[in-house]
């Protein structure tokens, strides 16, 4: 049984991407009646999986990196260590932040957000499985924009298992730094 919704937005937006949450913002601040639906987090891929928390990521590494060479600068640090886990725990805890941000910029422009997978049914028309279990048929009265970004493929031969084969997402969760590493593609 899927919950009806006619005409309820003038434009649906799929993905809440870097592309898709400003097109739905930017729809909101012209005067249309917005909703965007997004599978996993706000902010895609970058902001959760990729640049954003590689930064984070880099940032602690690059301090380490200057307390191991503090002598350099006249300044003394003995006995350096780090903790992998906690440095994922704020590699993560700067992208949630980040995409709770998204989340105030959607609500701010009375953007509707609805978790789900979203799938076209017709010209002006999806279905959704939102993450709560409830299925919609959302009527679009003037639009729908797909910006559902882009996610990691394997390599014949290197099928991504997320344990001896790593896609960025896997990687960028390691707690512990493996002995060997290869990396295939920039």
């Amino acid at each position: 049984d899927r919950l009806i919704m006619a005409n309820a937005y003038d434009v649906i937006v799929i993905g809440a991407g870097p592309g898709g949450y400003v097109a739905a913002i930017r729809a909101a601040q012209l005067g249309l009646k917005v909703a965007v639906v997004e599978k996993n987090h706000l902010g895609g891929i970058c902001l959760n999986w990729g640049c954003i928390p590689t930064k984070a990521l880099l940032r602690s590494a690059e301090i380490y990196h200057y307390l191991e060479n503090a002598d350099a600068y006249g300044v003394s640090a003995k006995g350096l260590s780090f903790d992998p886990a906690a440095v994922v725990k704020r590699s993560r805890g700067v992208a949630s932040q980040l995409a709770n941000g998204v989340g105030f910029l959607l609500k701010k422009n009375k953007v509707d957000v609805i978790f789900g997978t979203a799938r076209l049914s017709g010209p002006r028309s999806i279905d959704v499985d939102t993450a709560d279990g409830k299925k919609l048929s959302v009527q679009v009265s003037k639009g729908i924009v797909a910006a559902t970004g882009g996610v990691p493929i394997g390599i014949p031969g290197f099928e991504i298992d997320g344990e001896s084969v790593l896609s960025s997402t896997e990687a960028l969760e390691l707690e512990e730094i493996p002995k060997r590493l290869l990396v295939i593609g920039g």
